[in-house]
């Protein structure tokens, strides 16, 4: 039976959406819950900044400070790494990969709630858990070991919140165009792995953008990777003053703006191609 391809969201959808989000944020918690393997085993793949950690606080304490960081500075930047991580993680692309080659999708179609809006409430969802499992660790160490690093400025505070939201619209706008590139190709996980791998190296994730060379760090700073990442962790880590900090969160903003119109546009496409084919 054929399905009818979502629209892209109206002030009608929207509002279905907002009124819906109480009951989708209830059943993705309830799907973390009965899934809690599942979810343990993906919350142990986002612990790479705490091996870094490690890593370049040893090499700071046999050398001395690298690029301006010392030990207990590596130490703040990848616990605040790490916290960014917990915040801003989804993998909607994996779930829309498979509901797509399982044809689970065309129920999420007939549904009067887009279907974005149902894969990010249930992303969301599962913020409470794993924050409830991580974050005390991280906070604690932190305060522990790099805890001085933390800005106190409110403003730098504020901007790091504006930045872990659009952190995650970021990474779920382009989770999602990647998930919706199933409609039309077979590898779409590879394409995720190659993201994947750009993200590693040009977040900030593997090490800060401040010790790249300065013709990758000039451009690294112009590419949606480091606004997923190195943005939020500098800020919270007081690296950034206030004329940068309102540079970066334009740049990561403006990233945002292209990737929900991208994702709306190749998911809107994939849908119509859907449903052409009478699945």
């Amino acid at each position: 039976m054929a399905t009818a391809p979502a629209e892209i969201p109206s002030r009608t959808a929207l509002g279905r959406a907002v009124r819906a989000l109480p009951t989708l944020l209830r059943v993705g918690v309830a799907e973390a819950v009965a899934y809690r393997a599942e979810f343990v085993i993906w919350l142990l793949t986002t612990t790479m900044p705490l091996v870094m950690l490690a890593l370049w606080s040893e090499v700071a304490r046999e050398g001395g400070p690298i690029g301006g960081y010392t030990g207990k500075d590596f130490t703040a930047y990848f616990l605040a790494a790490f916290i960014v991580r917990q915040l801003t993680g989804v993998w909607v692309a994996w779930d829309m990969n498979r509901e797509i080659r399982e044809g689970l999708i065309s129920m999420r179609l007939l549904r009067p709630v887009h279907p974005l809006a149902a894969y990010g409430a249930e992303n969301l969802a599962v913020l409470p858990m794993r924050l409830l499992l991580s974050l005390p660790i991280a906070l604690v160490a932190l305060a522990l070991t790099g805890g001085a690093a933390v800005t106190r400025d409110p403003l730098l505070l504020l901007a790091f919140a504006v930045a872990v939201a659009g952190a995650w619209l970021l990474g779920f706008a382009i989770m999602s165009a990647i998930g919706a590139l199933a409609f039309f190709i077979e590898s779409t996980l590879a394409v995720a792995d190659v993201w994947f791998g750009l993200f590693f190296i040009l977040s900030g994730y593997f090490v800060p953008i401040e010790l790249f060379p300065a013709a990758v760090r000039n451009v690294a700073v112009l590419l949606p990777f480091r606004a997923m990442l190195g943005l939020p962790v500098e800020l919270l880590i007081g690296r950034l003053g206030h004329g940068a900090a309102l540079h970066g969160l334009l740049i990561e903003w403006a990233w945002v703006a292209a990737a929900w119109a991208i994702a709306v546009a190749v998911f809107q496409a994939g849908a119509r191609r859907y449903s052409a084919y009478g699945a």
